[in-house]
């Protein structure tokens, strides 16, 4: 801050008086040789209080607790890494966050504008590495340009369909002065330049839907991400409410609907639950919200609700029909058509069908109430199964109980089998799910959790992860001993990379090549206490039952080592290649 006076100033204090502006109070990163004058900047904001840098182990590290901010509160997560292999330790988390369709806004120092193009050392092109996964991306060549932007990148990362946003600064514009510094507010974003994301819908649509929703016997609504990123899990549940719409989701749509509610089927997919699967397989209609049609999801795409009208409702023109034709689309954000579809509907709405005698009423409400009744019998039949109860402990079992204990927890999750069972077995409300759903990041869960824990430092953070994914990233430990949060780490331990072995197992005849990860296995008791952090081991149904409780009272950075069954698998799932409703691993019934 001592660099500006008299309307003067240097390009680092621009950038992060451009960050604070915008409503920035938490950054992620890690300094070096590029970046060192954004970082010198840095150190006098953080004197006065005004912004807060947390230093992770790694910059993949900084990426996704940028990521997991920014999914859990909804707001532009910020990360903060130098040129060359700083930058490049970024990829995956920036991908990631493109993938899942997540604002983060991605600094990067680079070499002196004179050295860009010489071999500099740590010179590499961040621009043009990271082209193809990032919404937009600048390279700063005039420090005046700074303040606009900064604010252009906040709004692009956040509106229309989220995404990640690349600054790349040369180490000398930091350093440049600004002759006459002009803060940039989102107002002139919005109303000088004239950014918009709007989309135009007829009433006709609206009415199209309605007459499509109640000419349907079977319908089916097919949530994904997009409800969550708009936030309008409240219009969601107003609408299926009404038209009393059975509602599966994927794994990004987790949690958008309460999965408690009668009308919830849960996640379908591979992994996805049997009366899910069966239910799209089966409905003709699906009605398509902030959903892409994901590979994990449809199966054998020409085989996906083959015999369904589809409405699809997405913010990105894009995503229409880009894997699976719908036969009536509408354009923009689900949180205001949701709303304005019920202000066009000419029915009253369809109430307390449940447990209700058919007798005396309308032929609509039988039609849904047979669906319903259909649908719960596939619930009856083809429940979610854990275990029976041995001598060692169920991943299943472990996770359950977790759910059971934390219901109002934020979780995250690392990728594989526990992410699955977490999935399938953890009910969680709006944004309190999250997890690299498109790009199957394994360690991504732990720095997740730093973000998520560092937008709510009063909520109960837990992240579910397994032996071989938290090895990727366990050097954020030192993160999170740091600044000590309380966040509760559960790895769930099979010796395995659960999921690969269970493909070997299925498709490679137990060909199980370098999947073991006993050998070499850290002692996570050990480790977590290297780190300063508590740390525990649960082996038994009675360990688990003393012991989850109590530690999940402890207000302190917890590590637990869950030692479970070695090859369980996870089920249901819709082997490649497949229809969602030919799944492996159900009961058998006639």
């Amino acid at each position: 801050m001592q660099n500006f006076q008299n309307n003067k100033c240097i390009g680092a204090f621009a950038l992060i008086d451009g960050l604070v502006r915008n409503g920035t109070t938490s950054i992620f990163g890690y300094p070096g040789g590029a970046i060192l004058p954004i970082y010198d900047e840095l150190y006098s904001w953080e004197k006065y209080n005004l912004i807060k840098h947390y230093l992770v182990r790694h910059e993949q590290g900084a990426a996704h607790a940028a990521d997991g901010y920014a999914r859990s509160s909804g707001n532009v997560g910020i990360c903060f890494a130098t040129s060359g292999p700083g930058a490049t330790n970024l990829i995956t988390g920036i991908a990631t966050a493109q993938v899942d369709s997540v604002p983060i806004i991605v600094i990067t120092g680079q070499v002196g504008k004179t050295f860009i193009g010489t071999d500099a050392f740590q010179e590499i092109d961040t621009y043009g590495i990271t082209l193809p996964i990032v919404k937009h991306s600048y390279v700063i060549w005039n420090a005046a340009r700074i303040p606009e932007i900064i604010s252009e990148a906040f709004y692009i990362a956040l509106n229309g369909r989220p995404g990640p946003v690349l600054i790349d600064l040369p180490k000398d514009i930091g350093l440049e002065k600004i002759l006459d510094y002009i803060p940039i507010q989102q107002k002139h974003i919005f109303k000088i330049l004239g950014h918009r994301f709007e989309y135009k819908t007829t009433q006709n649509h609206f009415q199209q839907i309605e007459k499509l929703i109640l000419s349907s016997l079977q319908p089916l609504a097919y949530v994904g991400g997009g409800v969550i990123i708009s936030d309008a899990s409240a219009e969601l549940t107003e609408f299926v409410n009404y038209y009393y719409l059975p509602v599966t989701t994927t794994l990004m749509g987790k949690g958008s609907f309460d999965e408690n509610h009668p009308l919830a089927l849960g996640m379908l997919g591979m992994h996805g639950t049997a009366y899910a699967n069966f239910a799209v397989s089966n409905c003709d209609l699906l009605l398509a919200i902030g959903a892409r049609f994901d590979d994990r999801v449809t199966g054998k795409l020409e085989n996906f609700a083959s015999n369904a009208v589809i409405i699809h409702i997405d913010i990105d023109p894009a995503e229409i029909s880009k894997n699976k034709n719908s036969q009536l689309s509408i354009l923009g954000d689900v949180k205001k058509i949701l709303p304005q579809i019920l202000e066009h509907s000419k029915i009253d709405p369809i109430l307390n069908l449940f447990d209700t005698d058919l007798m005396g009423v309308k032929n609509e409400e039988i039609v849904i109430n047979a669906w319903l009744k259909k649908i719960n019998l596939w619930k009856e039949f083809y429940p979610l199964s854990i275990p029976i109860p041995t001598k060692s402990l169920s991943p299943q079992e472990v996770i359950n109980y977790i759910g059971i204990l934390a219901p109002d927890a934020y979780y995250t999750t690392d990728v594989g089998q526990h992410q699955m069972w977490a999935a399938q077995f953890i009910k969680c409300g709006p944004r309190k799910w999250l997890s690299s759903s498109g790009l199957g990041t394994m360690g991504y869960g732990v720095p997740a959790a730093i973000g998520a824990q560092i937008a709510f430092p009063k909520e109960s953070i837990i992240c579910i992860s397994g032996d071989s994914s938290f090895q990727m990233n366990l050097q954020e430990l030192g993160t999170i001993s740091q600044y000590n949060l309380p966040i509760k780490i559960f790895v769930i331990n099979n010796y395995w990379q659960g999921m690969v072995r269970q493909w070997q197992e299925s498709f490679y005849e137990k060909r199980y090549s370098h999947s073991y990860m006993k050998k070499g296995a850290p002692d996570l008791i050990k480790l977590g206490e290297a780190y300063k952090i508590k740390s525990f081991r649960i082996k038994t149904q009675k360990e688990l039952k003393s012991m989850l409780p109590e530690i999940l009272y402890l207000n302190e950075p917890i590590l637990v080592d869950f030692c479970v069954i070695e090859q369980e698998n996870c089920y249901p799932m819709v082997t490649p290649g497949q229809s969602n409703e030919q799944m492996e691993g159900l009961p058998k019934y006639i």
